[in-house]
């Protein structure tokens, strides 16, 4: 059934006619005959407003005597046509809205971010459907060509680049608002339940690396340091792997963490200035902690040089330690899967079972007190406390 929008008499009415979206114009304009203007647009919420839009313009011009009876004036402008250098140009395309958005965006991206979006770029770049009037043909497209979860991501960065978009004048609605929030959750986002190790399981970790032997040239005893050090910081792995000499005081009592460095697709390491939260902020270290600085730092300090290099001098490669160290010892010892990230599940389910207000772990930790709450702090360790 068509939608149509009553017009008063020497209005111009909107309506729908197989699903695209026209405008009637009034009769005494052509000596009664009735007019219509294609807009070539779906009949959607967003498209309707619009038309709307376009019907007040025709009805103003009308008014004032500016009305153009050729209907060019009013008619989508899908090809070039010149425009003043002043004046924004409407984007046409999703390909054209997304390399504007990119360039205007890239300079305040993180690398692992550019990484990602150059994957979500392919998607865009390759879909059959390009115009913004066509948001449900492309979400379709999007389903059909990536997984689920890849076009998730790719509408909610068009639907970024949308609203983006409308502030500069470039386009004129967002087809993708909402639309991502319609598809299944991502699977860290079901899967993402805190996994914070017991005391004792803790202590037979670190012990564990420091006791590794070589097996065929191999072995982990090396990283025994490192893993200490984030069971006793909560750090990110990142933050831990990237911190040099230069941010710890001379008596190693207190670390600044201002960066970090990350892996990009193509397994080089970056740094990257700021928290993942952009933020700096200063550890104090407790007596354990202090120690094992101390006991690691080198007579002769180079102050840019890592406090925790791979055994080849390099920085650590966290896929490859993961994938080899970790996996090798901590799973088998624990019985089931885990990651270095469970190191900072445990500091923080461990300080907030101690007693330590949350809100002063999360600054520890560069998170907020609801992150905290919903992402680290594992319930079974609070189980096992008693009450005072």
């Amino acid at each position: 059934m068509n939608k149509t929008q009553k017009a008063s008499k020497g209005t111009v009415g909107v309506e729908s006619f197989q699903d695209r979206l026209r405008l009637r114009l009034p009769r005494q304009l052509y000596e009664g005959t009735q007019k219509y203007l294609t807009l070539n647009l779906a009949d959607t919420p967003e498209n309707r407003q619009l038309a709307e839009q376009k019907a007040h313009q025709i009805d103003l011009d009308i008014k004032s005597g500016e009305f153009d009876e050729t209907l060019a004036k009013y008619k989508p402008q899908r090809h070039l046509s010149i425009v003043n250098a002043d004046e924004p140009q409407i984007v046409l395309t999703i390909s054209e809205l997304w390399d504007k958005y990119i360039e205007y965006k890239r300079q305040s991206l993180k690398p692992r971010t550019i990484d990602k979006l150059a994957i979500l770029e392919k998607h865009i770049k390759r879909c059959h459907y390009q115009n913004l009037d066509e948001g449900i043909k492309i979400r379709l497209a999007l389903l059909q060509q990536t997984t689920t979860s890849q076009a998730k991501d790719v509408l909610m960065y068009l639907s970024a680049a949308c609203k983006w978009g409308i502030k500069l004048g470039l386009v004129r609605f967002n087809p993708f608002a909402g639309m991502y929030n319609e598809l299944p959750k991502h699977k860290w986002q079901d899967d993402s339940k805190p996994n914070a190790f017991s005391e004792e399981e803790k202590h037979k970790i670190i012990q564990a690396f420091k006791n590794h032997k070589p097996s065929k040239g191999i072995g982990y005893s090396h990283y025994a340091p490192f893993v200490e050090f984030l069971f006793l910081t909560g750090c990110r792995p990142s933050e831990a792997i990237g911190l040099q000499w230069k941010h710890l005081t001379d008596d190693c009592s207190r670390i600044t963490f201002d960066s970090a460095l990350v892996q990009v697709g193509n397994g080089e390491r970056v740094r990257v200035n700021g928290s993942k939260n952009n933020k700096k902020r200063v550890f104090n270290c407790n007596e354990r902690l202090q120690k094992l600085l101390l006991n690691i730092k080198p007579e002769n300090l180079d102050f840019e040089a890592l406090i925790f290099p791979s055994p080849e001098g390099l920085s650590i490669h966290y896929r490859n330690f993961s994938r080899r160290a970790w996996d090798k010892i901590v799973d088998p010892l624990v019985g089931r899967k885990t990651t270095p990230y469970s190191c900072r599940d445990t500091f923080i389910s461990e300080q907030i079972a101690k007693g330590v207000p949350t809100a002063v772990v999360a600054k520890w930790c560069d998170n907020s007190v609801e992150i905290i709450e919903q992402k680290y702090l594992d319930s079974q360790v609070l189980e096992q406390l008693k009450p005072l």
